[in-house]
Order: C-alpha cells, then structure tokens, then sequence
C-alpha cells in the first residue's frame, strides 16, 4: 500500500483555518501543462490565487486536484490545479501557511517518486538534482 501526501490534506486545513479567522487563504501554484489558469496572470511560470469562499465558486480540493471558478477582470474562468503543482498556501494578512517542494523538472520528479524507497538500504546512492548540485564558487579569496 502506498502512503498518500499530506499536501492536500494541509491545504484543505489552512482553507478551513482562515475561514475560521476570517482571513484570505492564498494558494501559490508552480503552472505546468496540466494547471488550467489564465495564462494572462501567471508571472515567472507561477500564480497565486485567492481561494477564499468569497472569490470563487464550487470549491473543490481533493487528493489530486483543486477545481474552482473565479472571476478574472471580470470574466469567469474555471480554474483546475493538480495538486502536485502547489508550491504554498497562506494566509494573506498574516503570510501564515505552508510552502512545499515543487520539482522543476516533471521527469525527474516521475523518476523520483517511482523510485523504490529502500534504495538507499540497498547500496545505491541518491542522484542529486542538477539544481541543487556544488558547484565550483566564481568567487576568489583576496588577502
């Protein structure tokens, strides 16, 4: 049996929590191929979206997707994100949340997480991600 992220599980909480306080929750989304959101606001390759009661309809966040529709200059656009592309979840007045590791190479986030996990156990060695990886410093002591 697998075990299944937390992720949507903590974000249906904070929802919860800042409606409960009467805050604004914000969700940060990392857009790949499979978000559906209007390209017009997505800055960097990303979007933070306000998913409060008050600005959306028919919200819905379950293990794998969070599905809504909202109002974008004025027009109605239904929004749909995979869960595996959130990257946090917030509070807006406060900036009390949650952020999470979001990879930014799908394929290498496949090959991640179809790894096995006793891997490591069994003699190999984790791969590091090319982003993460030492590399030599441009940088030169001067005395």
């Amino acid at each position: 049996m697998s075990e299944q992220s937390a992720k949507p599980y903590l974000v249906r909480a904070i929802c919860e929590w800042c409606a409960d306080n009467g805050l604004t929750p914000y969700l940060a989304v990392r857009v790949n191929p499979q978000t559906r959101v209007p390209a017009a606001f997505v800055k960097n390759g990303e979007i933070v979206l306000n998913v409060s009661a008050t600005a959306t309809r028919k919200l819905t966040i379950d293990n794998q997707w969070i599905q809504f529709t909202a109002r974008f200059n004025g027009s109605s656009q239904e929004v749909s994100v995979p869960i595996g592309a959130v990257i946090g979840i917030f509070a807006k007045e406060t900036g009390y949340g949650f952020s999470f590791n979001a990879p930014d190479d799908p394929v290498a986030a496949l090959a991640g997480s179809t790894a096995p996990r006793d891997s490591q156990a069994m003699g190999a060695t984790k791969a590091v991600e090319p982003s993460r990886a030492k590399r030599p410093t441009h940088l030169q002591v001067v005395k």
